[in-house]
């Protein structure tokens, strides 16, 4: 038989032919061993035998799991209940061990597991008894993760939405009460972050980028501490920019809702040295902020 081959191309054998190359190049390589018996790494008598480990029970591992929780050892006892998720998904016990192991993780303080988990549960079981305890995880998992007010809150906002998940789907769980004032906590630290960065606008005389911040303030977090200066800000910043009705009306809402304030004392003793008193003007977003709030 002729071989061709042409320059750009592969060479190419037939299938006659490359049988017994193979063959010959197997012989080659085997000529310096006397047998193949040589090939073997086993001794003589020793026979290969497959080690099959009996498979644990997803019982078994549970309450392994339970064990390790007993003797305050959360890592190990999320490991264990993960491996039940992951050697008998979608089982009962598998169910059971998805919820212990965010218990698991949030007593660990790894929260981010225990978000994750948490979350996966209400995913896989959103109808479970259990899916209220996942769902009041989750909201904790990340308001133990939230940062002081200099920080970026992004933990915070997913803690606030994930509090509100446990009020507005389950009202009547256990876990409302303190869902509830926690989203309250929550709030002020978010309405906090707002005021720092309208403070800092405010001194460097940026009053609209102030306005705007304190703004959010007054809209969305009427109900925080934060409230009471956040208006008396804003009596500051538009007489600043000399829009007195505006100012006047910060100032006559925060009079009407803390007349005993610091902040209301101040405020007003500043509109008399313009020659101004409080005088609400019920077109002004302001009026209608907290009117929607039903504290107007």
């Amino acid at each position: 038989m002729t071989l061709r081959f042409k320059p750009g191309s592969q060479l190419r054998l037939s299938s006659r032919l490359t049988f017994p190359l193979v063959a010959v190049m197997l012989a080659v390589s085997l000529a310096g061993c006397d047998t193949l018996s040589s090939l073997n790494p086993f001794g003589e008598d020793e026979v290969y035998k497959p080690e099959i480990k009996p498979a644990i029970a997803a019982e078994v591992m549970y309450n392994q799991g339970l064990a390790f929780l007993s003797e305050n050892s959360f890592d190990s006892a999320a490991k264990r209940f993960a491996k039940v998720d992951r050697e008998y998904p979608f089982s009962t016990w598998s169910k059971k061990a998805l919820i212990m192991q965010t218990f698991a993780h949030y007593n660990a303080r790894n929260f981010d597991e225990a978000a994750i988990t948490g979350k996966r549960f209400l995913g896989l079981y959103p109808a479970s008894d259990d899916a209220a305890y996942a769902a009041y995880m989750v909201a904790n998992s990340y308001y133990n993760q939230i940062p002081d007010t200099a920080r970026d809150q992004d933990r915070a906002d997913k803690a606030l939405m994930a509090f509100r998940e446990v009020v507005e789907r389950w009202p009547k769980s256990e876990y409302v009460e303190d869902s509830r004032y926690k989203i309250t906590v929550v709030q002020d630290q978010l309405a906090g972050r707002e005021m720092d960065i309208a403070r800092f606008y405010l001194k460097k005389r940026n009053y609209t980028a102030a306005i705007n911040r304190f703004r959010t303030v007054v809209s969305n977090y009427q109900r925080t501490n934060q409230a009471e200066e956040a208006l008396a800000r804003l009596v500051e910043a538009y007489l600043a920019l000399g829009i007195m009705n505006e100012a006047q009306t910060a100032a006559a809402i925060l009079g009407h809702n803390y007349p005993d304030s610091v902040w209301y004392k101040d405020t007003y003793t500043l509109l008399q040295t313009k020659g101004l008193e409080p005088r609400e003007s019920t077109d002004s977003w302001m009026s209608k902020a907290f009117k929607s709030f039903g504290l107007g």
